[in-house]
């Protein structure tokens, strides 16, 4: 198969540019972020992490309010309840970081990785589908695939999540190839910045990566409870999935559109004025 190579000016995370580099004039109604999340601790959120599974009892994680498994055998492909836990330790990083940015939001887990990371977009699909029907009110999708022939049933889902009120938060590959759904404008999607501020989070000015938040050299919670220090999309993308949820934990009416536009204008490196254009 011939793969293209996507346009120079694609984004996948900010490295080598600060803040003040991306500026963004917005017009329209300054929206602060004591106005958007100030307080909330993400209550009364149900968010769902769709990952490698989450290993129960680490102390940076806590409370996990459901974990499942996708299966695939010789009977088909179908989500059950499991009591094991994460087979590689992402969705653990994943989670944690929800639960620290969202603290008392629920948190659920669907397990489509395998040992060493191993999976198939059969498998991912399924456990993003499961998720969309569930209704959760925020899905972490910190994975994605780079095989076409799942594109079409991705964007379609996609969609159905959007119109459904279930935010996918999805993140962009590491590495400057084509993959999905982040590249989809019904999800939204994450790449990494550089800056050491924990609560900093951009918005870039040249999608299709929307939004840049902490995942450069950044402590994430690991097997066996312990911790380690990495980088990736990844674990940037967990942390918007957490300020999502701390939006509609406060707002609990609004749609995915007027979720995204809120966090567009509270960005840091936005400046709202009633005269831009």
């Amino acid at each position: 198969m011939t793969t293209t190579s996507p346009p120079p000016e694609l984004t996948w995370s900010l490295r080598g540019r600060a803040p003040h580099d991306i500026p963004v004039l917005a017009a329209g109604q300054e929206v602060t972020p004591e106005w958007a999340w100030g307080g909330a601790t993400g209550a009364g959120v149900r968010v769902c992490v769709v990952d490698s599974g989450i290993e129960r009892d680490h102390p940076l994680v806590g409370r996990v309010d459901g974990s499942y498994v996708v299966l695939k055998d010789e009977d088909g492909i179908r989500v059950e309840p499991t009591g094991t836990g994460d087979t590689c330790g992402h969705g653990t990083a994943c989670g944690g970081i929800v639960r620290r940015t969202a603290p008392d939001c629920e948190l659920y887990s669907v397990r489509v990785l395998g040992e060493r990371f191993s999976g198939t977009g059969e498998v991912l699909l399924a456990g993003l589908r499961w998720a969309v029907e569930q209704r959760f009110d925020v899905i972490n999708l910190s994975l994605s695939t780079t095989r076409a022939q799942f594109t079409d049933a991705l964007r379609t889902l996609a969609d159905e999540a959007f119109f459904g009120r279930s935010v996918i938060v999805a993140s962009a590959h590491n590495t400057p190839v084509e993959s999905f759904p982040w590249r989809f404008s019904s999800v939204l999607s994450v790449g990494s910045h550089q800056e050491e501020d924990p609560d900093l989070f951009l918005y870039n000015p040249n999608p299709p990566v929307e939004f840049f938040a902490p995942g450069q050299n950044v402590t994430v919670p690991w097997l066996g409870g312990r911790t380690i220090r990495t980088t990736g999309n990844s674990f940037a993308t967990p942390y918007m999935a957490g300020m999502a949820a701390r939006v509609l934990s406060k707002h609990p009416r609004m749609t995915a559109f007027q979720l995204k536009s809120v966090l567009y204008l509270a960005a840091s490196n936005v400046t709202v004025s009633r005269g831009a254009r």
